[in-house]
């Protein structure tokens, strides 16, 4: 099975594009509550997960028009990548080194509260209960079996590039903030495209 390289745009093409006519849409794929905390101006949300429910509608509206896709380093972008293009979309490049980049080039972000993104959120569940798994081994051996079981989520979480903690975690209240609203969303992107 071969796989072709994702198509990638650097943060200072991005902010020269905006500045052009024929300015790219930016789907922004964090969680509601990343997506709260900071953003690029102008982006819209539709998280990771919601993506495959609404890959027709995005294909109908956006057509062929040129969409960046942003997440916090480029990971779930270049996962959203795919699920967008099996849909049938094409014009889509994920922003190289994600919303750290984009902020790193001193490029303008919108802010909100400020939340704990969700690979520090990961980081801090999976470093607690491989701590407990240790400290806790000491007083009853078989609870070492979870550190054993936490590294091996963490081993294929890497090779994988996926994250079934952080796909749990995504669906906890704290990360789903109420404003996202996937449908408006996905017809602000095709009016913005419109509107151009």
């Amino acid at each position: 099975m071969s796989t072709t390289p994702t198509p990638t745009m650097d943060a200072f093409t991005l902010r020269q594009r905006l500045a052009s006519p024929d300015a790219p849409r930016l789907l922004d794929v964090r969680t509601p509550a990343e997506y709260a905390a900071v953003h690029i101006p102008g982006s819209a949300n539709v998280p990771l997960d919601d993506l495959p429910a609404h890959g027709a509608e995005l294909r109908r509206r956006l057509r062929d028009d040129d969409v960046v896709l942003v997440c916090r380093t480029g990971g779930r972008a270049a996962r959203a990548e795919r699920v967008l293009a099996e849909a049938g979309l094409s014009g889509l490049h994920v922003l190289d080194g994600g919303i750290l980049a984009w902020q790193e080039a001193g490029s303008p972000v919108a802010r909100g509260r400020r939340r704990w993104d969700l690979e520090r959120q990961v980081r801090l569940v999976a470093g607690s209960l491989v701590l407990v798994g240790v400290l806790g081994g000491l007083a009853v051996p078989a609870l070492t079996w979870l550190a054993a079981a936490i590294g091996a989520g963490l081993v294929f979480a890497a090779l994988s590039n996926t994250c079934a903690m952080g796909l749990l975690l995504s669906k906890l209240p704290f990360n789903r903030a109420a404003s996202c609203d996937v449908e408006s969303a996905v017809r602000r992107l095709a009016r913005d495209g419109a509107s151009r």
